[in-house]
């Protein structure tokens, strides 16, 4: 839009809606804002801008909302993402510090996001692309049983008890451990079960039962830290604004609770210069979250895994906007991404 005025009468619209969560009428704009024109000016201006389908009159209201298309036309026009203050950014520092696992990590940051934007937020658990095993560790239990470890590049430590299949003195326990170690330290997740099948091959045959076992251990520990899955928090958030859904929250509920399309919308969505990505509305497709706003940015190695929010559309993008892109720098940090 290249008429400053109008602009800035669309933003106080959305503001106000945001703010008000009703519709917005001229005389209120010119009461709540300092646009410098006469309420007959705002009228004129606003039917413009509902020509352009920018806002549109619910109902027979005299007041009006923003639509889809001016939402968007909002958002673009935000010059840059607002830092957040200094209290809050402390809070994120704090929370996610004290973290004792990936899991938890996860956890905390939905959480916590959740809290700040009063949407609800998502989290997708960093891809197994370029995450190496950093270490394994194999301690005997006695009885024929040993706990296997499983500590890979992201942080996200996993372990299972495997039942050794033939005997296997304290000797033999360190030099399966010393061959798992050379087979997989360095390896992708990915790589880990050829690696390991390799080593089980290459090892005496009295030794190749108790071998197998640990090694299929391992090989199921690295499979599950490549799944593609999320985690969210807030849902109540969702709850509280059904009134901003024309038709229901439960399909929106639905696609978060079953992942598969949050997780290919959240893979899509590429950040723009501000360090985020914003879907607004009809930008979801006709599916399930064509009513809904998701705002959304990249952490991690190569920001490959995303972490977000999804709301209604009458959502404080600038506020959403900082928040979103402060919690990922510090995720991005806490997992050495």
């Amino acid at each position: 839009m290249n008429h400053p005025r109008r602009l800035q009468i669309l933003q106080a619209i959305v503001e106000d809606y945001v703010h008000f969560q009703e519709p917005v009428g001229s005389k209120a704009l010119v009461e709540r804002h300092s646009l410098g024109v006469s309420p007959a000016t705002v009228r004129n201006d606003m039917a413009v801008l509902e020509e352009e389908g920018l806002i549109t009159a619910p109902h027979t209201s005299s007041g009006r909302i923003p639509t889809d298309k001016g939402y968007r036309t909002f958002v673009d026009q935000i010059a840059a993402v607002k830092p957040l203050s200094g209290p809050e950014r402390r809070a994120i520092q704090s929370l996610l510090d004290e973290a004792a696992d990936l899991d938890d990590v996860m956890e905390r940051t939905v959480r916590l996001l959740a809290q700040l934007t009063h949407q609800v937020a998502v989290v997708q658990y960093p891809q197994a692309s370029g995450v190496t095993v950093r270490h394994v560790e194999v301690v005997d239990l006695g009885e024929g049983r040993v706990l296997v470890v499983l500590i890979p590049t992201n942080g996200r430590v996993a372990q299972r008890v495997a039942v050794l299949r033939g005997p296997l003195d304290e000797a033999g326990l360190m030099e399966l451990r010393a061959r798992v170690l050379a087979a997989v330290v360095g390896r992708s997740l990915t790589d880990v079960p050829d690696a390991l099948t390799v080593m089980v091959a290459g090892m005496a045959p009295p030794s190749r039962p108790a071998a197998a076992a640990v090694a299929e251990t391992v090989a199921a520990l690295a499979a599950g830290g490549t799944e593609h899955r999320m985690v969210m928090a807030g849902t109540a958030n969702l709850a509280r604004a059904t009134g901003d859904f024309h038709l229901s929250i439960g399909p929106v509920l639905e696609a978060l609770e079953e992942q598969v399309v949050m997780l290919r919308l959240l893979s899509e969505m590429e950040q723009d210069a501000r360090g985020v990505a914003v879907r607004i509305g009809a930008e979801n497709s006709a599916g399930p979250l064509s009513e809904a706003a998701v705002v959304a940015t990249g952490y991690g190695p190569e920001s490959q895994s995303k972490v977000g929010v999804v709301g209604p559309m009458r959502m404080d993008y600038p506020s959403t906007m900082a928040a979103v892109r402060a919690v990922a720098r510090y995720l991005s940090r806490i997992l050495g991404g």
